[in-house]
């Protein structure tokens, strides 16, 4: 499948570099933030959480889950620690869920825990010095289509979910490169497409997608957030300037960058 628009290595030059520096950048924040980590959602060793947390007291903080991304298939949690620097600098708990693989698993099996794990938050960060009603989400690329699973109920009781080069359309994954990979089933296209579902207007939704992604990354964008105000949400969507699909979610944990701004911003319910 040569120049498949999917495969994403083969259209960031740096991709390992990048790769390597957010492994380096989650290693130090986790060495200097504090954490609680591997808090269990769910009784599978795949279903656990990391929390950081913002200096100062804790009570009543607001809460931002974060959904890694990695065609389903691949990085856990660990790998996107990075991501709490920007959350935690905001006033926020960080909770950066982890979740089961593809092929191991099927879909279901992840957008069930990615669920039970939003469940778990809304249950428990209290405990921590969260506020469950003042909870926002975030994904990246197959993190992202997971992330609208936390707001396809009404209501969800998310406030806000940042989109970083979702996928929200299943069907064309299934002449991509991942067909060797993971294999997407027609019946998986049917269930788990963005596209095909409600979601709950009460919940902004910002819809990101770097300017150098391929084409479609540009379309699936455009189209699921015509989705959502056809269905009367409020969205908005930017395009990142300069920015692929690695570097912009390097950004998430940079505060002095376009996502790393966006995100702040929608934490700290900023609409400017």
């Amino acid at each position: 499948m040569q120049n498949d628009p999917f495969r994403i290595r083969d259209h960031v030059a740096d991709f390992d570099q990048i790769v390597q520096d957010i492994l380096h950048r989650s290693d130090v924040v986790r060495a200097t933030i504090p954490m609680t980590a591997d808090v269990a959602y769910g009784p599978d060793r795949t279903e656990t959480i990391d929390l950081f947390f913002p200096a100062g007291k804790r009570s009543g903080l607001p809460v931002h889950m974060f959904i890694h991304g990695g065609y389903w298939r691949m990085f856990s949690k660990r790998d996107y620690s990075y991501v709490a620097a920007t959350i935690t600098q905001a006033g926020a708990i960080a909770a950066i869920v982890d979740y089961a693989l593809m092929p191991k698993v099927r879909m279901a099996t992840i957008v069930d825990q990615v669920r039970r794990a939003k469940r778990w938050v809304q249950d428990n960060i209290a405990d921590y010095g969260g506020n469950p009603a003042d909870l926002t989400v975030s994904g990246h690329s197959a993190g992202a289509h997971l992330a609208t699973f936390l707001f396809n109920s009404e209501p969800s009781n998310v406030r806000a979910a940042l989109l970083l080069g979702g996928l929200y359309d299943l069907k064309p994954l299934q002449n991509s490169f991942l067909a060797n990979e993971i294999a997407i089933t027609d019946e998986e296209v049917a269930r788990f497409t963005p596209l095909a579902h409600r979601h709950d207007p009460q919940t902004k939704a910002m819809v990101l997608v770097g300017a150098n992604e391929t084409p479609p990354f540009h379309q699936q964008a455009d189209r699921f957030k015509e989705h959502l105000l056809q269905q009367g949400s409020p969205v908005i969507s930017l395009v990142l300037t300069n920015r692929n699909h690695m570097d912009s979610v390097r950004d998430l944990g940079v505060l002095e960058s376009q996502a790393g701004d966006y995100l702040t911003k929608l934490i700290a319910n900023d609409s400017r």
